[in-house]
């Protein structure tokens, strides 16, 4: 094998696998917790009259349609940060440190969007 190929696998950290696997006990955790209270938050309006309920309902949908989809955008940062920990180390420990703060801009969004009654 020529030099410059095995010199680059030399460089490689040992530890890339480390920012991965603390932001997975991290972003799969609380995804689930957000997507729990999100999924839950429908009873908040149990006992509100037709019109705070009318106005509920209609943003709630596209609220939770919303959290869903940023929740599979969280998931997909995590894996991209898997991939590219191995690859580019730096890039990886970023997309590592973007997977929470993913769900937490999910959750963010979510409660902003929702007409709470």
């Amino acid at each position: 094998m020529p030099e410059d190929v095995t010199d680059a696998y030399a460089i490689r950290p040992s530890r890339a696998w480390v920012a991965p696997l603390i932001s997975s006990f991290a972003t799969l955790p609380l995804a689930l917790l957000v997507l729990f209270f999100g999924g839950l938050s429908p009873m908040a309006c149990d006992s509100c009259s037709d019109a705070a309920s009318d106005r509920f309902d209609s943003s709630f949908g596209p609220a939770w349609t919303v959290l869903c989809c940023v929740l599979v955008l969280a998931v997909a940062v995590l894996v991209a940060s898997w991939v590219y920990a191995f690859r580019t180390p730096p890039a990886g420990v970023l997309l590592a440190a973007l997977a929470p703060c993913t769900v937490f801009v999910a959750w963010v969004a979510f409660t902003a969007m929702v007409n709470w009654p």
